[in-house]
């Protein structure tokens, strides 16, 4: 099934590939835009899955998530059910206690509002995003842009912090060494308003 986003891909291709001839380059060796959005996800499932990942490796991490999922009735995480499992089941699942005191901070952050609903998000813009979801406990930049660009699709985000983007840049460019965020940040004005497509492009770079 073809994923639906909330921006015109066609143009954002069109646009990346008039603007930087190296990244057109890069995007005929990766093929089509294909990221894959997570928009089914309320925003604390997601952000919890981004806790869990954090500080530790992919399948580490896997294990974990899917052992604090049998934590919940049905696999169906919620603010309000996370309140019912005790700090020694989380502890179980393999969550450090500091990722387990950022769930419950997590958790009463959803419920009170001051992490509101995908519908609020959607509304709010980049910024007013970002700030909102670095209230909580363990979420850093990196985090909220990950849910602005995978939950709620927008189309102009660089995660100039992300090891994987730098490293693709570094490799799709032919440079020596990782670019610092400050560079990548500078060069990516030119993809801007599709930063994120170029974003994926970086990502895809690793895997080539």
């Amino acid at each position: 099934m073809t994923a639906t986003y909330p921006y015109n891909v066609p143009l954002a291709v069109r646009t990346l590939r008039r603007r930087d001839r190296e990244l057109a380059a890069l995007m005929d060796r990766v093929g089509p835009f294909n990221l894959g959005l997570r928009d089914d996800k309320t925003p604390f499932q997601s952000l919890l899955q981004s806790i869990v990942y954090q500080m530790i490796s992919t399948k580490s991490a896997a294990a974990t998530h899917r052992r604090t999922m049998k934590l919940f009735p049905n696999r169906y995480p919620s603010a309000r059910r996370l309140r019912s499992i005790s700090d020694e089941d989380l502890l179980a699942a393999g969550l450090s206690r500091a990722k387990v005191a950022a769930l419950r901070d997590l958790s009463e952050k959803c419920l009170d509002g001051r992490v509101p609903r995908a519908s609020r998000l959607r509304d709010m813009t980049d910024d007013e995003v970002l700030s909102c979801l670095q209230q909580v406990r363990g979420v850093g930049v990196w985090t909220a842009e990950m849910l602005l660009i995978f939950n709620l699709g927008r189309p102009d985000i660089l995660p100039v912090g992300d090891l994987g983007i730098r490293r693709g840049f570094r490799m799709a460019y032919g440079l020596d060494g990782d670019p610092a965020p400050a560079e990548l940040l500078h060069h990516g004005e030119r993809w801007r308003p599709y930063r994120t497509v170029a974003a994926w492009y970086l990502w895809r770079a690793n895997y080539l």
